[in-house]
């Protein structure tokens, strides 16, 4: 099967479950909307879905600080920073259950997959637990399937196998058909989980976006929401959608139940 007759075949298949799904919720009664949040899980319940970030390029050592005092004391699932920062989270979160991930490739996935690799490494030696690498959005978009799984797998195999492997696929950049085909390449290439956006680009997250990616990786896979999940209403529809983690930097907002006011 080529390429455009896996897109084709793919896609015609999650459209038609997802519009099964549709026409269930309206037959139900529901207009196909989201079950309202908050009946029985609690904001604090969705700490463990929360990787806390900092990520933007002005970011002084007294945030890092507050973003690691913030990630014992609710109990994050992760912080999410860039490179450079690892080592220094890592000390700060020593025996606290909260691990350390690292963005790779971030934010535009243009890099050679050599030197991603090369960041990869020297992250985990620094202490990251898991990799957020940004996929190269270039090939995708130009029909390389081969380096996009080439340059996934690089970033794989410099995991060793005992690093979480989540690939950004920033999908407000992609056509439905190209975010199918990104799924279907992070599945080929041993990815743990798939991620919207960066945060950085033209948009991030949506109800729709998450739901797609979900049914296209399986149950086998995580999905990571983030960009614009400033909020406990927010972050259960995505978790409704499918989401088994968020990225954000109103993680405090969402557990605490306040209005988040973040971009990422």
């Amino acid at each position: 099967m080529d390429r455009d007759e896996l897109i084709t075949k793919i896609t015609e298949e999650v459209m038609k479950t997802l519009l099964q799904n549709e026409q269930q919720k309206r037959s139900n009664g529901t207009r196909g909307s989201v079950e309202q949040p908050g009946s029985r899980t609690m904001p604090a319940d969705l700490a463990q879905y929360i990787d806390h970030t900092l990520l933007k390029p002005n970011a002084t050592q007294s945030e890092f600080d507050t973003l690691c005092k913030e990630a014992i004391q609710y109990q994050f699932k992760s912080v999410c920073v860039n490179s450079s920062r690892v080592a220094y989270v890592t000390r700060q979160l020593q025996r606290t259950g909260v691990v350390v991930c690292s963005v790779i490739g971030f934010p535009l996935g243009a890099m050679d997959s050599r030197v991603k690799a090369f960041e990869t490494r020297r992250a985990i030696e620094l202490g990251a637990k898991e990799i957020d690498m940004v996929l190269n959005i270039d090939a995708l978009k130009s029909g390389d399937v081969e380096h996009v799984e080439k340059d996934i797998r690089a970033v794989r195999r410099a995991t060793r196998g005992t690093t979480i492997l989540k690939v950004i696929l920033e999908t407000c950049l992609l056509a439905e058909d190209e975010k199918v085909l990104a799924c279907e390449i992070c599945k080929k290439a041993g990815a743990d989980f798939v991620k919207t956006s960066t945060g950085f680009s033209t948009g991030g997250a949506t109800r729709e976006d998450v739901a797609l990616m979900r049914r296209v990786v399986g149950p086998e896979m995580g999905v990571k929401a983030s960009g614009g999940v400033r909020d406990f209403s927010t972050a259960m529809v995505m978790i409704q959608a499918g989401a088994t983690r968020l990225g954000t930097s109103s993680s405090v907002a969402i557990v605490t139940g306040a209005q988040g006011t973040s971009s990422y």
